[in-house]
């Protein structure tokens, strides 16, 4: 079975290009349009993975990111924060709030790509 990446986001362009890449690179992709539905979905079927955009409707992806982390059953989640708050004071936040890595937009899909397979290498 493939392991399970689910992007969060609420800008239709980029949830379109990296949901594309996503399954080019072998990968099962859900999309979550906002915090409130992201929880729902993990709650639901946890992903392996969690692409989280920061500036979200409903819930933020720093308040998402900070309850995936208080969840002892969800410990094993990777997360990647993507997010044009690129000031250092929000990646220290991000981080400290318990993501995997972080990428400011605009990103390369590239560059994001390189870090989904580093987070979450495909099983051979």
């Amino acid at each position: 079975m493939a392991q399970t990446v689910l992007l969060v986001d609420d800008e239709p362009n980029i949830v379109l290009s990296l949901e594309f890449l996503i399954r080019q690179a072998g990968y099962a992709v859900r999309v979550a349009r906002d915090g409130e539905a992201a929880l729902a979905s993990i709650a639901a079927s946890p992903p392996d993975l969690v692409l989280l955009d920061v500036m979200m409707p409903k819930r933020d992806g720093f308040d998402v990111c900070q309850t995936i982390r208080a969840n002892p059953a969800w410990r094993a989640m990777r997360i990647l924060l993507l997010t044009a708050k690129g000031r250092e004071v929000e990646r220290e936040r991000g981080m400290a709030l318990g993501a995997d890595d972080y990428v400011t937009k605009p990103f390369s899909t590239r560059e994001v790509m390189q870090k989904v397979k580093q987070l979450l290498p495909l099983e051979a």
